[in-house]
């Protein structure tokens, strides 16, 4: 790796060298814990099944600017995939390679030095600032961000504005900013039928006969137009399987999961009872059950939108898009409870992939961003 005397850079390859497939941290947090601790922030870690979380606070008032994100990683996949060892960060051509590298360690590694530098600034700043890093963002999300907003109301503390270093970006760091996520709600279904042979229809109930037209209207008919923030939801299968005996005998069931991307247009209890009122009026008997990763959520426009766009502009030039695009994130736990949340970070072309990169002139403009966006809300007393 080339020799930096960039100290963010250094503490992001620090984070990165750490193999902390989810929900592993592999001792990140303590590395970040020691950061924080050193500029005058409380820490406490807690622990929650297997899921090591941190909360940190620098300040006792209000109101409370949270920088979020997660210290577990998807796993690296085939290593010939790769050009280098996925953990062992490396830089070519001014681009820095390794697994988390744009999600979202590198996030973390200027959340943390933005955060510092801004308290070592601003020591009497009004407000507080505060960190909520997980090692569930990546799996199950249960024990994670879920179970610490759960601690803190037990505890009477709340957040109101937080920022996620979930890789943002579309083409270029800055060019989108998310205020907002579509909801998940998955269905497992079961369809039961009476299995047969082929040649007696009529003695048979052949499940996929009975599902397909339901299959086919739930994808030829749009859940809903959408609306001012978000696009239309969106439905697809992600499993479907049935099979006979033999090749003369139709099956007894078939299985199905199937997922609904949903905006504010809906709740999930109006989603599930309006997907269960077209089940019920198809004529067949089935079994449905339901899982929901997470509600949608929306930031209006206010100051935390203001600030973060303005400090965006300010540093890269770009006037960025507000998004509520991609898939669920751990603000899905944190906006319910009152507080308003955007993510900001990496461009997110790589992530998940073999490869992963970032540039690494990125790392320190991110910081930048992350800084002036506390100087906006925090910075006067």
């Amino acid at each position: 790796m080339i020799p930096t005397r960039d100290s963010t850079l250094d503490f992001a390859c620090e984070l990165l060298s750490r193999p902390s497939v989810t929900p592993a941290d592999e001792g990140c947090q303590s590395l970040i814990a020691g950061r924080l601790a050193a500029a005058g922030f409380s820490v406490e870690h807690l622990q929650f099944g297997e899921v090591s979380n941190l909360w940190a606070r620098h300040g006792q008032g209000s109101p409370v600017l949270c920088f979020a994100g997660h210290t577990d990683v998807v796993p690296a996949g085939p290593a010939q995939d790769w050009q280098t060892d996925p953990f062992v960060p490396e830089i070519r051509d001014g681009i820095l390679y390794a697994r988390g590298a744009a999600d979202m360690k590198a996030s973390l590694a200027a959340m943390v030095d933005a955060a510092t530098g801004f308290t070592a600034a601003h020591p009497g700043h009004k407000g507080s600032i505060a960190f909520l890093v997980t090692s569930d963002e990546e799996g199950r999300a249960q024990d994670g961000t879920k179970r610490v907003m759960q601690w803190l109301a037990e505890r009477g503390e709340r957040i109101d504005w937080c920022v996620i270093g979930e890789p943002s970006g579309k083409d270029l760091l800055g060019d989108t900013v998310r205020v907002g996520r579509r909801g998940s709600l998955s269905g497992i279904l079961t369809v039961h039928g009476i299995a047969g042979h082929v040649a007696y229809p009529h003695m048979i109930s052949n499940p996929i006969q009975a599902f397909a037209p339901l299959l086919a209207r739930l994808y030829a008919e749009p859940v809903d137009q959408g609306n001012e923030f978000f696009p239309p939801s969106s439905f697809q299968v992600v499993r479907l399987e049935s099979i006979g005996d033999a090749v003369n005998t139709t099956p007894g069931t078939l299985t199905a999961r199937f997922n609904f991307r949903y905006s504010t247009v809906w709740t999930h209890q109006r989603l599930s009872a309006h997907v269960e009122k077209l089940f019920a009026g198809s004529g067949m008997k089935y079994t449905l059950d339901w899982h929901l990763s997470g509600e949608p959520f929306l930031t209006p426009p206010g100051q935390l939108t203001d600030a973060v766009s303005a400090a965006v502009t300010s540093i890269t030039g770009i006037t960025p898009v507000l998004s509520t695009g991609g898939g669920t994130s751990d603000g899905r736990f944190i906006a319910p409870s009152g507080a308003h949340v955007i993510e900001f970070g990496a461009v997110n072309t790589t992530i998940h992939k073999p490869n992963e990169q970032i540039p690494v002139a990125d790392i320190g403009t991110m910081r930048e961003v992350y800084r002036e966006i506390s100087e906006r809300l925090l910075g006067q007393p």
